[in-house]
């Protein structure tokens, strides 16, 4: 009978595409994970893998077995969280693929709620880029995916659960730091620290600059990070103002070491979606996390809301 671990080796392996990858992700060695592809590939009689030098390929039959053992695994998974659910305990394993500014900032206290709710549940959050994430999510690797974007996916089902602000930061010895209300021309004459050209603050800011007549290629950008905590610490040294989250910029904010700067005729939000495949089994574990996460009584979206 085929083992369902070794199942997932292989799944993991198909995916790397490296047999070095799938060993770390799921802390193994990788002798360990050559000794159980070998045993399968054995069991079933042909190569799953193509192999040259450190690289790998799927064979014919490789790319055959990936989604079988995709839904073998999915199918072992929902019959241990359904018997489980029957004798009233929550197990099981959860892999959740984010966006960086929702995974440090909105998952970790969701999380932590239902954790309390169901202390025998593993979470696992990969912090990743939106595209990254939906990735994840259609490869099987994540049940489920948080994004900052509508998602248009056939095979995927998307629900705002809540929203993120962003807001114009500056030092707080900036002279626009006074109080002030800045028009959007004005940013034309400050050097700017931006996100990458994929991020959804980018996004956002790009559409709302265009109302306004400023098209984003105008702003003086001196630096470009992928990162809104490396961002907002640009900031607070001075070397130019910028839009981050403002779940992000709140250390800061908080410490006065950064200032918002309201800007006049621009309310910047970006919704944030839970995402999940259509046609996939829902196990019961899934189901309650979704549920848990858009009950109104949720702590964690009163705080994010607020």
């Amino acid at each position: 009978m085929i083992n369902l671990h070794e199942l997932n080796v292989f799944v993991e392996a198909a995916l790397a595409q490296n047999f070095s990858v799938a060993a770390r992700r799921l802390y193994l060695s990788q002798p360990a994970v050559s000794l159980h592809i070998a045993n399968l590939e054995k069991q079933l009689g042909m190569a799953l893998f193509h192999r040259n030098g450190r690289s790998i390929q799927l064979s014919d039959a490789g790319r055959v077995l990936l989604p079988m053992a995709q839904d073998a695994l999915r199918q072992g998974k929902q019959i241990e969280e359904t018997m489980s659910s029957l004798k009233g305990v929550m197990i099981g394993e959860l892999a959740i693929a984010c966006s960086t500014t929702v995974g440090k900032y909105i998952l970790p206290r969701i999380v932590a709620g239902f954790r309390a709710c169901h202390p025998q549940v593993r979470v696992t959050i990969n912090v990743t880029s939106r595209r990254s994430a939906l990735d994840w999510l259609l490869t099987g690797r994540a049940e489920i995916a948080v994004v900052s974007a509508k998602v248009q996916h056939a095979e995927l089902s998307s629900q705002p659960f809540t929203e993120d602000r962003i807001i114009l930061i500056v030092a707080a010895d900036h002279p626009w730091a006074d109080g002030r209300t800045v028009q959007s021309a004005d940013l034309l004459g400050e050097p700017f620290i931006a996100r990458e050209n994929t991020a959804g603050t980018y996004e956002v800011l790009t559409e709302a600059l265009a109302v306004h007549n400023v098209d984003i290629g105008q702003l003086q950008t001196v630096l470009t990070l992928a990162n809104a905590e490396a961002i907002e610490m640009s900031v607070e040294a001075g070397i130019g103002v910028a839009f981050v989250s403002k779940l992000a910029a709140s250390r800061g904010l908080a410490l006065r070491r950064v200032v918002e700067v309201p800007v006049a005729g621009m309310n910047l939000t970006r919704e944030i979606d839970m995402v999940r495949r259509r046609r996939s089994m829902v196990t019961p574990l899934q189901q309650t996390f979704w549920d848990y996460v858009f009950d109104p009584a949720n702590e964690a979206l009163r705080f994010i809301a607020g």
